[in-house]
């Protein structure tokens, strides 16, 4: 064990943990887990995993868990808005209150609570009271409102971060010393807490002025002095509510202890009471971690490991070895090649994997049995020498037999970015196989639960926090890159990275069968790896010149959209500013719907400008429009150009398990949100070109949501329009307002197509109004005449959300579980979203495998027909290829067959093909 504060453990010693960041830091951690009779432990569990491992890490004289009770305290009192605004804690954590302070006694640690008293007074008044005594205090806890207490023999830790927090700490983040930390929050506010403050007033300005006028008293005494008109009259203005603010922010250092300080003293829990603790709440692995027993797992509401708990391996995470030497590299491969399965990572200096050097590869034949291999490590400084490695080439020949054999299965975590690095020259041109992803498996287990990053599964999985790249490489200006990071720290963060992930497979791949999920995982996720690599690979041409050119008029009618705001607003003004733009709609122009916000300006967003455009308003009209293409120019015109590599193609990355449907995602540059309809957004569209002698070839599915929904409903009329290929919207149309086919005009199919895709959003009656600009009574009257015509479409809403309330996911129509967070909220408009999201879950996630399945297998139906043609992008439900001229029509053969029979529905796949020289052509 170790001392956080690296004293003496002898020396009198407190620590004091804020008890309320455990609590929800926990309950958001983890999953819902509950015990057989049904009361939910997840946040119990993960508070006393989190108490344990502090516990087994840091000794002290003396301990305590800090907790709050109600809400009112004597600040309510001083000012009732003091966090009023706060929801009341989540209905699941509500009783797992008491079990947690029961958790807290079991571990033989003394809980304190006072009413009428936050917590952070408390533990104010026991490290004045400790201190006093002669003793030194650690606060476990990230909450800033501590930071007023740091001195010399009281400091804070991060409990995330694992960081001290001292004086240098607090001056950097408030720009003064601790004892001023009160009186920049009274000036600067909090939102979190409902503190006022003074408006206008940030940290920043708020430490400037404390350091010209000393203290906050001094400073409201003299503001009249301070030459800033506005600031002057802010503060003139606002002076007492700063010293309202101050009441507030202020710990009370003279709080009652509601403990004798001699009933803190540290002691080991008693065996008895905590292994009846652990087993009435079914923590089995904890409990024999610590050597207390067994017992059952806890119920999951949702599954995420085979138990409640994290990993039961009794196998530590490292020391583990540096390999600098042939023998040694070959005695690890002989090790790999007996064990079958390995994990497998890389180091490298760049996160393109197009372009990274590979700095060292990782391996792990064993849970704590890992090894790092540095390949191109440098000095830390030009001072220091290189230290000793296996030449590159050298190690290469010897890992690629090991890395491309296929009898050893290869476990990576996100496995196409290592393998992208391995495939290139400069690394190797290693092609890895098989291989098996930690990250998909839980994608394709979880979507939806929570983040597939292996840091964040190691603590949901293993109880274990890994080292951070940020603790290796240092951060912002100081950051250094891996191949100049010290051999022993590089071997420590590596090798853990390759230990974790192959403690991960041993985890969750077992899950997979199960759960039904392997077909889902093997035949769809793990072989889009391979699809993406090569798409990212070969990029997409992109004409530079083309580009510029409509920078060039975007800019010019950008200059004509200004002056028009301008002319219509009666004087110039930034129309970047939504300050600015609020004064004028609201206070000069007297337009009505004005709100403020908490900073004191009016909001300028989107809605709000599309409500008052909606009532006849020129200027937001023209506004939004100025942002529109403002939006464009930056995104997609500069951003694209300086994405564009030496090859004249852009090379964008696919993020394989970020959404919660299954849906692909596009990052450096993100090319899926390219506007389609627009003709500023063809425009950019026009930019990319396919090679001399090649067309791009579009092959997107039509209306494949819509299809979705009618093979999962009930609704046979819609069954028949599209197995007659009848315009689905006139058909609606036809049907909900009671008109003949022949006299559906354009208004009543444009209604009829907005329903038709708002339905599947869960879109309301308010919503459905704005989208049309009619009354929210009207647009009612459209949403009850088309459930009256299609009620299977409604029984299926209701099936979806009853669903997701009773299992916390909804089932893809090919069986994939998607999980839907807050489906149980309190919080009404929390629900409300979840039950939307459990509407439309099933239809994004159906067409996100049909365009998967359909990605895995059009590349070998192309080489199968004898074709050159490639695939470039994915951009929701459309292909992108790069096709030779004499291919146009075979490729555009395959790409209809395979793509309109990878998946049996009750109604037809349609996937419309168009070619061109640019991508806007091929549409």
């Amino acid at each position: 064990m170790t001392d956080i504060t690296d004293a003496p453990s002898g020396d009198p010693h407190l620590i004091l943990i804020d008890g309320s960041g455990y609590i929800f830091r926990a309950f958001h951690a983890l999953p819902p887990m509950t015990r057989p009779d049904g009361t939910p432990v997840n946040a119990v569990f993960g508070f006393a995993q989190i108490l344990e491992r502090f516990l087994s890490q840091n000794v002290s004289t003396h301990i305590a868990v800090i907790f709050d009770t109600a809400r009112t305290t004597f600040r309510s009192e001083i000012y009732p808005a003091y966090k009023a605004h706060r929801p009341e804690p989540p209905e699941e954590l509500v009783p797992q209150f008491a079990l947690i302070r029961e958790a807290t006694e079991a571990f033989g640690v003394a809980r304190v609570e006072l009413a009428g008293f936050e917590a952070d007074d408390l533990i104010a008044a026991y490290a004045k009271a400790f201190e006093a005594e002669g003793g030194r205090v650690t606060i476990v806890s990230s909450d800033k409102d501590l930071m007023q207490l740091i001195r010399e023999h009281v400091i804070m830790l991060d409990p995330i971060k694992q960081k001290p927090i001292r004086e240098a700490e607090v001056l950097e983040k408030f720009g003064v010393a601790p004892n001023k930390v009160a009186e920049v929050q009274a000036l600067a506010g909090d939102a979190t807490d409902n503190v006022p403050g003074v408006p206008g007033i940030g940290v920043k300005t708020a430490a400037s002025l404390l350091a010209e006028y000393g203290d906050l008293e001094t400073l409201l005494a003299r503001a009249g002095e301070i030459k800033q008109p506005k600031r002057r009259e802010l503060l003139l203005e606002h002076a007492e509510m700063a010293r309202i603010s101050l009441r507030l922010v202020t710990l009370d250092e003279n709080a009652p202890l509601p403990a004798p300080i001699e009933s803190l003293r540290a002691k080991a829990p008693e065996p008895a009471r905590l292994g009846a603790f652990l087993a009435e709440n079914n923590f089995r692995s904890l409990a024999a971690r610590l050597g207390l027993g067994d017992g059952g797992a806890p119920q999951r509401a949702r599954p995420v490991a085979s138990e409640a708990e994290p990993s039961p391996d009794t196998a530590g995470f490292g020391p583990y070895e540096c390999v600098s030497d042939l023998t040694a590299l070959e005695r690890w491969i002989g090790l790999a090649r007996e064990a079958g399965v390995i994990a497998l990572d890389t180091e490298t200096d760049s996160l393109d994997a197009l372009a990274a050097r590979l700095v060292g590869v990782c391996l792990a034949v064993a849970p704590g049995r890992a090894c790092y291999i540095p390949l191109r490590h440098a000095g830390a400084d030009m001072l220091t020498e290189t230290p000793a490695q296996i030449p590159f080439d050298d190690a290469i020949a010897a890992l690629r037999p090991l890395l491309e054999d296929a009898a050893v299965l290869k476990v990576l975590h996100n496995a196409k970015y290592d393998c992208e690095v391995l495939a290139q020259a400069q690394n190797g041109a290693i092609t890895v196989s098989p291989v098996d992803d930690t990250m998909l498996i839980s994608y394709a287990l979880e979507a939806g639960a929570h983040g597939h990053g292996m840091d964040e599964l190691a603590q949901l999985h293993l109880g274990h926090k890994p080292i951070s790249f940020d603790e290796v490489t240092g951060t912002g200006k100081a950051r250094i890159s891996f191949a100049h990071v010290p051999l022993d720290r590089a071997t420590a963060y590596a090798a853990e990275d390759a230990d974790v992930t192959l403690r991960l497979w041993h985890k969750l791949r077992p899950r997979l069968r199960p759960e039904r999920a392997l077909a889902m995982y093997e035949q769809v996720e793990r072989r889009m790896i391979p699809v993406l690599a090569h798409m990212e690979q070969a990029g997409v041409r992109v004409d530079g010149a083309e580009l510029a050119r409509i920078g060039q008029d975007f800019a010019e009618r950008l200059v004509v959209l200004e002056a028009e705001c301008h002319r219509i607003a009666g004087r110039a003004f930034n129309v970047g500013s939504p300050k600015q733009l609020g004064e004028i709609l609201f206070d000069e122009m007297g337009l009505k719907g004005g709100k403020k916000g908490k900073t004191g300006a009016y909001s300028t967003d989107a809605s709000v400008l599309e409500d008052l455009a909606a009532q006849g308003a020129e200027l937001p009209r023209v506004v939004l429009e100025w942002r529109q293409l403002a939006k464009l120019k930056s995104t997609y015109v500069e951003g694209l150009a300086a994405q564009i590599a030496p090859d004249g193609r852009v090379h964008t990355d696919y993020a394989m398990a970020v959404t919660s449907t299954g849906r692909l995602s596009s990052t450096e540059p993100n090319l899926q949100n390219i506007p389609i309809r627009s003709e500023e957004g063809m425009r950019i569209r026009r930019a990319f070109v396919a090679e001399p002698g090649h067309v791009l070839m579009s092959a997107d599915y039509s209306q494949i949501e819509l299809r979705l929904l009618a093979h999962l409903a009930d609704v046979p009329t819609l069954r028949e329009a599209f197995e007659k290929g009848e315009d689905i919207h006139s058909r609606t149309a036809a049907e909900i307002f009671h008109l003949e086919p022949g006299s559906v005009d354009k208004e009543a199919r444009r209604r009829a197509k907005t329903i038709n895709f708002g339905i599947i959003y869960g879109m309301s009656a308010f919503g459905l109004a704005g989208r049309l600009g009619i009354a929210p009574g009207e647009a009612r009257g459209i949403i009850d005449a088309y459930f009256a015509q299609y009620p299977g479409i409604r029984a299926e809403m209701e099936r979806l959300k009853e669903e997701a309330r009773s299992t916390g996911y909804v089932l893809s129509p090919f069986g994939r579980r998607l999980w839907i967070q807050n489906i149980k909220a309190k919080d009404a408009m929390l629900r409300a979203g979840a039950e939307r999201q459990a509407i439309n879950a099933p239809f994004q996630g159906g067409a996100a495998e049909i365009i998967k399945r359909a990605m895995v297998r059009v590349p070998a139906a192309l080489r199968e027909a004898g074709l050159k043609s490639r695939m470039l992008l994915q951009v929701h439900d459309e292909l992108v290829l790069e096709v030779p001229e004499a291919e146009i029509e075979a490729a555009g053969g395959v790409l209809r067959r395979v793509m309109e029979g990878v998946a049996e529905l009750r109604v037809p796949l349609l996937v419309e093909v168009g070619h061109g020289t640019s991508w806007a052509e091929a549409h």
